[in-house]
């Protein structure tokens, strides 16, 4: 029996016939995208524009000019304004950075400045102000500022209210 006989009297299962076929529509219409006059024209587009924008210079400066700038007199003592907002005091047995909590100091638990700030809290009704260290994170109650310990809030006779709306500096 000849190799073409053979071939004549197999037979393709209609599930290969169909993969095939699927294979042949997906490589044609690759090669159709391919050589489409849009992906053309998106080509041509793309490297004008490119040149178009190298061409071009900026002008982002001229529209908006800086701002006058004022002169700064450095000062060692020199406080930095962190926030304002709404103080509340609060009381736990461990710190954030690993020291014990002791309600007699005058410490204070910030969301992002580093352990060891000093920060001065300012109440804004009374005006009266407190220096504490930041040794803990939080607050965690949304709107709030900066959670100070019961000694910091005595000082700043809030602890009636609960709550104070303060202003905080950092000081150097």
């Amino acid at each position: 029996m000849s190799c073409f006989a053979s071939a004549e009297t197999a037979r393709i299962s209609p599930a290969s016939l169909s993969r095939l076929l699927l294979a042949v529509l997906a490589a044609a219409s690759l090669a159709a995208c391919a050589q489409s006059p849009v992906g053309r024209q998106k080509a041509d587009l793309a490297t004008t524009s490119r040149q178009a924008v190298v061409a071009r210079p900026h002008r982002v400066a001229a529209l908006h000019p800086r701002p006058i700038s004022r002169a700064r007199i450095p000062d060692d003592d020199a406080k930095q304004t962190a926030a304002h907002g709404v103080a509340s005091f609060y009381s736990d047995t461990e710190t954030a950075s690993g020291e014990r909590f002791d309600k007699n100091e005058l410490t204070a638990a910030h969301p992002s400045l580093p352990f060891g700030t000093r920060l001065r809290v300012t109440d804004v009704s009374s005006g009266r102000f407190v220096t504490v260290r930041v040794n803990d994170r939080g607050p965690f109650v949304r709107g709030r500022v900066v959670d100070i310990s019961p000694s910091a809030a005595e000082a700043l006779g809030m602890v009636d209210k609960g709550v104070a709306n303060v202003r905080l500096d950092v000081v150097r």
